[in-house]
């Protein structure tokens, strides 16, 4: 039973990561439907979205205007060290001494902002979803700035 069991489990937690790794995809691309939107609306435009952390952690990185998530698991979701592109974002599979590290990244030509600054906001896991304001400031130096906040 034991060993069934030191074989099942693992296994299990992979599938679950597994299904993790989907969903942060779909936010992502969720989050860039939103901001696409919103810009395209015009300046004072403003969108709400919710976003569920189960495992795993969303980076809203002001200075490189990029939304990243990151988690660490057993599950391989890609050929180590190659990155592959799924739309606008870029997953890669980082072996980091018997664990791996998931990266989805999704980069942007806008000017990515958190709460009005550059400053990096991290999302960790959370038993209620966050609600985040997507809201087009208008331009700045010729480029759209996007303000993202937490409700």
């Amino acid at each position: 039973m034991g060993a069934v069991l030191a074989f099942i489990l693992p296994k299990i937690e992979e599938i679950r990561d597994k299904s993790v790794i989907e969903q942060s995809i779909n936010s992502l691309k969720d989050v860039n439907n939103v901001i696409l939107s919103v810009v395209q609306g015009g300046a004072g435009n403003k969108r709400l979205v919710e976003m569920n952390i189960k495992k795993g952690a969303f980076k809203i990185n002001g200075q490189d205007n990029k939304i990243i998530f990151e988690m660490e698991t057993s599950y391989v979701y890609s050929e180590p060290g190659k990155n592959i592109n799924l739309g606008n974002i870029e997953a890669i599979t980082e072996d980091i001494g018997g664990t791996n590290k998931i990266t989805l990244t999704a980069s942007y030509n806008y000017n990515i902002k958190f709460n009005g600054g550059e400053e990096e906001k991290i999302l960790e896991q959370a038993s209620t979803p966050y609600t985040i304001t997507i809201e087009n400031d208008g331009e700045e130096s010729g480029e759209t700035t996007i303000n993202l906040d937490i409700n």
